[in-house]
């Protein structure tokens, strides 16, 4: 497929000009990529990179985020985040941080639009539901399941399956499934997993104080908020403007952090390439006495938030719902959307009812749930 090349009275410049100008040499650039499964010509206007950004983007999994919890459910109100609002959140915090240590931002936001795709319905819960559905299946992991999203589920205009993503955003997502493979990632990708620490931190904070599940008081002799009372006068501002305030400078300290350390890191390898970098194995990290703080943080929404009596209610109804859900559509795979019947065929039943469920909405789940719940009541009576 050839691309129109667009006239304009503007100097050109193309988008290898504009990485060669704009990156250090330790970035991942475009040209340097390894490809994609299925060959294609270059885009005349977007790199390869900027070109899987988009196919992220316009995917039906990346708009069914909106519908998925991250912390807290729909009926706990519409102002705390869903999966969709900390993706966004971790990608615009993972463009900054790549913009000012010079990194490939067209990679690190793929990598960010990507990183949470394959959440099923209900958060953490869920995941853990559908892993104990799935435990003689090799179980399930949402970032397998994000892989198995891009490469098999999605459908585009093309005869087969799958985004047909670049090689370098696909083992991205794989070091988020293995983490432990014991090789550094590219820095594209160290940056996303950093922007996701520093997003849920933050606003998890935000969401629980807003919920009333934190007080100010719990939040007093934490390390971290110390930290950002220090650069923002959190006690001279209102509660509503006090709590914002908060996540803000939370985000600011953590930013300023990493990118102190990074900088440190990085003045050592700016004459490498990428390949070399990651072979060396070098790691961006925040400071080992900040880094003790935000473990101090996130143990403490652990004990306080996550395992909060309210949420705790929450998960065990979602949970039970899933496992029944797996049961009978495993059942009643007929009642399984067409495609799926097909995969049922060749993937076998449980992987195709897995894979449905993982795609779900909160709201679908749910809908899907009381339907099934229903026929099997009608199935009983009928038997009876």
């Amino acid at each position: 497929m050839k691309f129109p090349v667009l006239k304009h009275n503007l100097p050109a410049m193309s988008w290898q000009q504009r990485e060669h100008f704009l990156l250090a040499p330790y970035a991942m650039f475009s040209v340097q990529s390894q490809g994609r499964e299925h060959p294609e010509e270059s885009h005349s206007y977007r790199s390869p990179f900027q070109r899987d950004r988009d196919r992220v983007l316009h995917s039906a999994a990346f708009r069914r985020l909106s519908g998925k919890m991250q912390v807290f459910t729909g009926d706990m109100g519409d102002y705390h985040r869903t999966r969709l609002t900390h993706t966004n959140e971790v990608s615009s915090l993972a463009r900054t941080i790549g913009r000012a240590v010079q990194l490939n931002e067209d990679l690190i936001e793929a990598l960010a639009l990507l990183h949470d795709v394959g959440h099923p319905p209900f958060g953490h819960c869920g995941e853990d539901a559908l892993n104990e559905c799935t435990q003689h299946l090799g179980g399930f992991s949402h970032n397998r399941f994000a892989l198995e999203l891009v490469t098999l589920v999605e459908q585009r205009y093309t005869s087969y399956s799958g985004l047909n993503l670049t090689r370098e955003v696909l083992a991205g997502q794989e070091f988020r499934s293995d983490k432990d493979s014991g090789f550094a990632p590219m820095l594209e990708m160290q940056v996303v997993d950093a922007a996701d620490s520093m997003a849920y931190d933050a606003h998890d904070v935000d969401d629980a104080l807003k919920l009333g599940l934190l007080s100010w008081k719990q939040l007093e002799g934490l390390a971290l908020v110390q930290r950002a009372k220090k650069v923002a006068p959190l006690d001279q501002c209102g509660q509503g403007n006090r709590r914002q305030m908060l996540v803000h400078a939370l985000l600011d300290v953590q930013m300023e952090n990493f990118l102190s350390s990074a900088f440190e890191t990085l003045a050592d390898i700016r004459q490498l390439d990428s390949q070399s970098v990651q072979e060396l194995g070098i790691r961006l990290e925040m400071s080992a006495e900040f880094q003790s703080d935000k473990e101090e943080l996130e143990e403490f929404l652990f004990d306080q938030v996550y395992r909060h009596p309210k949420l705790a209610e929450i998960r065990q109804r979602a949970a039970t719902r899933i496992h029944q859900l797996f049961r009978l559509l495993k059942a009643y795979p007929e009642r399984l959307p067409e495609r799926f019947q097909l995969w049922a065929t060749h993937w076998g039943v449980e992987r195709a009812v897995a894979t449905y469920i993982a795609g779900m909405t909160d709201r679908f789940c749910d809908d899907q749930y009381v339907n099934m719940v229903e026929l099997g009541r009608s199935q009983a009576a009928d038997w009876s």
